[in-house]
């Protein structure tokens, strides 16, 4: 073991690691992302206010117990590098990192108290073995390793690809999501509270159209979690 270190701080003095934020190098006690950028992310706070921006764009829209997401996402940020290397360039593992990151924030308040499940919104099975990987599942186990709540990723599936959701209204993209989604051996959430996470919370179609499917299981309440929330 000692020797795997020593030949990892050798080789990592020639290349080193980048900042998946600034591209900038990692510091040796760095993980993906360097402190600067890390500790700049524009958090949301919404796990200390019930009634946060997220939660009131879903209002009568979907009944959620709770809505939350770790940091707020514009265009040309650092966290939109950040969210667009987790997505598209294979950096899976830093979404792990910030999923305990905000699971260590989360279990010191009641926000989730009395959730039982992580649940991850699925990928088609075609869109993943194309990608690789759901970088919502990542998120979700760093979650579940901060905050011991189990994640379960066999309850909801993704039948349906879909299209691309980028142009599309708030209206068209939940006509394009409301029937991707079905649940698979439900009698298992039938009364329990269970968390809902995503990458990132646009105009909540994704969401919305999963917590439906969700909430037809007898006596289930959903909460959600996601790692970006676009202002």
């Amino acid at each position: 073991m000692a020797l795997q270190q020593y030949i990892t701080s050798f080789i990592s003095i020639f290349f080193p690691e980048a900042c998946i934020g600034c591209k900038k190098a990692l510091l040796e006690e760095e993980r993906f992302i360097c402190m600067h950028c890390e500790y700049g992310l524009p958090q949301t706070q919404f796990h200390l206010d019930a009634e946060n921006k997220a939660m009131q764009s879903l209002a009568g829209r979907v009944p959620l117990v709770s809505v939350a997401s770790y940091f707020y996402f514009t265009s040309g940020s650092i966290a939109q590098q950040i969210m667009h290397a987790i997505k598209y360039q294979g950096r899976q593992k830093a979404a792990h990192y910030l999923g305990t990151k905000y699971g260590e924030v989360l279990k010191r308040h009641s926000f989730f108290q009395d959730v039982i499940m992580i649940i991850p919104v699925p990928l088609h099975p075609k869109k993943k073995r194309q990608r690789g990987y759901n970088q919502s599942e990542y998120f979700g186990k760093g979650l579940s390793d901060s905050m011991g709540i189990e994640l379960q990723t066999s309850f909801l599936v993704r039948i349906k690809e879909g299209e691309s959701q980028t142009k599309k209204s708030r209206y068209e993209r939940y006509e394009n999501t409301k029937s991707l989604f079905q649940v698979q051996n439900g009698q298992h959430l039938v009364n329990q509270h269970v968390l809902l996470v995503d990458d990132v919370f646009t105009t909540g179609a994704t969401i919305e159209a999963c917590a439906n499917v969700l909430l037809s299981i007898k006596g289930v309440k959903v909460s959600v979690l996601t790692l970006a929330y676009t202002k």
